[in-house]
């Protein structure tokens, strides 16, 4: 049969269509194709994600139950291994059960003030349980100790850092601490050491002529940022305790007499540490920690200090301008370097933790904008990986010395046996959950698999139609 003209350009165009509209679908699926080949998505290398209160609790819940089990807090025989139960008379092979929940030790006493924290944050009283725990086991075991070292000397000492105390690392952070513990308890046996903890600090521990707490060592007449945490919280914690303002007083001196020295303006940043010797011409050495400690020493004193008081106008000067600084360092994946401004360092878990919890204190506290919101929820969700599933934390630097050279700084181990980073992590969990229940921000979430969408932490009060 033969076929018009006309229905054969009718059927010349609908094959021309179909044709356009197989080329077009397979340009489509090339399209596509291209879209998530040329990384259109971003892919991030930690979760992008918010939190939510129940994971943060829960990450924190971990963590608790791991330092539990740490330890027996037991007296033991150490040539056998099995617990004391004669106490009668000294005995140079008792010894006090090893593990972190039994030690007399400064990153003890920071997650003895984490725990503090955490039960006014959430109400769970099994964080705070542990604090009369520790304290109770201590003073009811010291005398036997002392008695011991009399005899047998300081390896029958139990805690050789309360019978012979000697630099603020045996005391400053657990005696901050305990004074946190006596306000709830109100258990009159603690305080002696706090008494013998305040006069240690105020009147033995080497010094400046102008009164700022010093080390000899590494160097002759050193400053180390790390002891701004080692005393201020101590000292701000007395001020609050007994009310005398000279505790106030020498802790806002010690923050800014440090930061004469140790505070670099150019790089909003403490160096690790100063020494007399060195002077103006000391090399600086920008350590994670060390700045970890100077943050949260200084918003814990921020806390307590009245709003007029002598000073605190410059200690926010530098809380703000460190903020700013540690938010254009932060790595991609949320965490920051070990040396901050070496991006060829490895990302360290202690001072990660620290700088999130700094910064959502400030945000909640007021003390900086909110929109560094997503600066401390990056860091949080940093150290969440760094959570093992029994509450290790870890990739946390070792205890790390005040050195001179960029090999020591960049060769440091990091281990979960490493126990700086436990107190920082339940601090900055708290903090977070605060942050997400703060009621005078609005978080806007950032929409999954989408080629541009991220995180506005707004306040409220900014626009009249979200009060």
């Amino acid at each position: 049969m033969r076929i018009s003209k006309k229905k054969q350009k009718v059927k010349g165009g609908i094959k021309l269509l179909l044709m356009a509209l197989v080329v077009l679908g397979s340009q489509t699926s090339i399209f596509a194709q291209d879209f998530y080949a040329e990384g259109r998505i971003p892919i991030y290398e930690v979760p992008y994600t918010l939190p939510t209160v129940d994971s943060i609790k829960l990450v924190l819940g971990q963590v608790r139950s791991y330092y539990e089990a740490s330890s027996k807090q037991q007296i033991i025989d150490k040539t056998t291994g099995k617990e004391l139960k004669d106490f009668s008379k000294p005995n140079k092979n008792a010894a006090v059960t090893g593990g972190f929940s039994s030690e007399w030790s400064y990153t003890h006493g920071v997650v003895l003030s984490a725990f503090d924290y955490l039960d006014n944050v959430t109400g769970d009283k099994r964080y705070f349980e542990n604090n009369p725990k520790f304290f109770d086991f201590v003073v009811k075991n010291l005398p036997y100790f002392r008695e011991n070292d009399k005899q047998f000397g300081r390896d029958a000492s139990g805690w050789p850092a309360i019978v012979h105390m000697h630099a603020l690392d045996d005391c400053g952070a657990l005696g901050a601490a305990l004074i946190k513990t006596y306000q709830k308890t109100k258990k009159k046996e603690y305080l002696e050491l706090i008494n013998i903890t305040a006069d240690f600090v105020s009147n033995k521990q080497f010094r400046l002529p102008d009164g700022t707490l010093a080390r000899n060592r590494p160097q002759y007449q050193s400053l180390w940022a790390d002891d701004i945490y080692m005393s201020v919280p101590f000292l701000a914690n007395m001020g609050v305790f007994t009310g005398d303002k000279k505790y106030f007083d020498d802790a806002v001196k010690q923050i800014l007499q440090m930061s004469e020295r140790l505070y670099i303006p150019q790089r909003e940043l403490f160096d690790h540490g100063w020494n007399v010797t060195s002077g103006d011409y000391d090399p600086h050495f920008f350590w994670g920690r060390a700045n970890g400690w100077t943050l949260m020493a200084t918003a814990e004193l921020l806390s307590v200090l009245p709003k007029d008081y002598e000073g605190r106008d410059k200690l926010l000067h530098l809380y703000r301008s460190m903020i700013r600084s540690l938010a254009n360092l932060q790595d991609g994946s949320g965490f920051w370097h070990n040396l901050l401004d070496k991006t060829d360092t490895f990302t360290e878990t202690s001072c990660t933790a620290m700088f999130t919890y700094a910064i959502a204190k400030g945000i909640n506290e007021g003390w900086i904008s909110h929109v560094y919101g997503p600066v401390a929820l990056t860091g949080w969700n940093a150290v969440r990986t760094r959570i093992l599933p029994n509450g290790a934390v870890d990739g946390t630097v070792e205890g790390t010395t005040f050195a001179h050279d960029n090999s020591y700084y960049y060769h440091r181990g990091t281990s979960v046996d490493a126990t700086h980073g436990y107190g920082p992590t339940l601090y900055a969990g708290a903090e977070m959950i605060k942050l997400l229940q703060n009621d005078k921000i609005e978080i806007v979430k950032a929409k999954p698999n989408v080629i541009n969408s991220t995180f506005h932490f707004l306040l409220k009060s900014e626009w009249p139609n979200k009060k």
